[in-house]
């Protein structure tokens, strides 16, 4: 697959762990103080031991000043699109737009369901995610002068007020790894964000073929939808591939090979990040910069 050509952006993907209520927010800290540009959570709503994922990217957002903050990705069977919409415009506008916001159809449907979610097939939740877009940037185009109707077949709204508009144009990033969703990605996503350990090697060529298939039937350019990537490893002896600068090589092979543009760690360990942010990240830029000018 070709290399989509999107400045390159590194990320933590931090656990939102409720034990040590500072401890995630001084790790969010550690990763801008290592240059990283996103600061990513899970979103579990169901999960008692976890810190409500909205909450902690506000919290967040004000002990923060330049990284970008997303969830990853965010539960939309137990958040309405709407709310969603207005809450992400808020916290953008008041970062000066820092916000971006990736968006999952769900999956662990009995602590869903316990929690008054509604359980969905696969299929229907991948509907009800597209109601959701849809919805969401209808409440973000903030045309005031008209009423927003979306008749959707699981998330709907009956002519509410738009707005507010956020800072920026927010991006929406969707979880996805089964074609129904990364159809989804191509028809109406600004990007893809898999984890490399739920896709595996063997299914990158194939989703991102789907998803610029997808994109060009909708008549969008699939060179527009950046792709993201969750990596998990320790930064130490393990890791992905080895040490760090192995590391470096392996994701611009991901880059230049695969298209993904932004890489996201998965790390609790303020020294990976710092590893990360620092030695990683500078030569990756380095490897892929020099190919594009190469095959300029």
């Amino acid at each position: 697959m070709p290399d989509y050509g999107h400045e390159l952006q590194f990320g933590s993907f931090l656990t939102p762990s409720n034990r040590d209520p500072q401890a995630v927010v001084a790790l969010a800290q550690a990763a801008e103080r290592a240059g990283l540009d996103l600061v990513t959570f899970q979103d579990h709503p169901y999960q008692p031991r976890f810190l409500d994922t909205w909450t902690l990217l506000s919290y967040v957002a004000a002990r923060t000043e330049r990284v970008h903050l997303a969830p990853n990705v965010l539960n939309v069977p137990l958040r309405p699109p709407a709310v969603v919409a207005r809450a992400a415009a808020s916290l953008d506008l008041l970062t000066d737009g820092r916000l971006e916001l990736g968006l999952g159809a769900g999956g662990f449907w009995d602590a869903i369901e316990a929690m008054g979610g509604i359980r969905l097939s696969s299929g229907q939740a991948v509907a009800a995610l597209a109601d959701a877009i849809e919805i969401i940037r209808g409440i973000w185009d903030g045309d005031e002068r008209s009423l927003l109707r979306v008749p959707g077949g699981h998330h709907r709204v009956e002519g509410a007020k738009r707005g507010p508009r956020p800072a920026h144009d927010i991006a929406i990033w969707l979880g996805a790894l089964k074609p129904r969703m990364l159809r989804l990605v191509g028809r109406a996503a600004d990007g893809w964000l898999p984890s490399l350990s739920y896709l595996g090697l063997d299914a990158i060529a194939g989703s991102n073929a789907l998803i610029d298939e997808a994109a060009a039937d909708a008549g969008r350019d699939p060179a527009r939808i950046r792709r993201l990537l969750n990596v998990g490893g320790s930064l130490g002896g393990g890791g992905l591939t080895g040490p760090p600068a192995t590391w470096g090589e392996r994701l611009a092979e991901f880059s230049l090979e695969h298209g993904f543009s932004a890489f996201i760690l998965a790390a609790d360990d303020a020294d990976d990040l710092a590893v990360f942010g620092q030695e990683v990240a500078p030569a990756v830029r380095e490897m892929v910069e020099a190919e594009r000018r190469r095959a300029a």
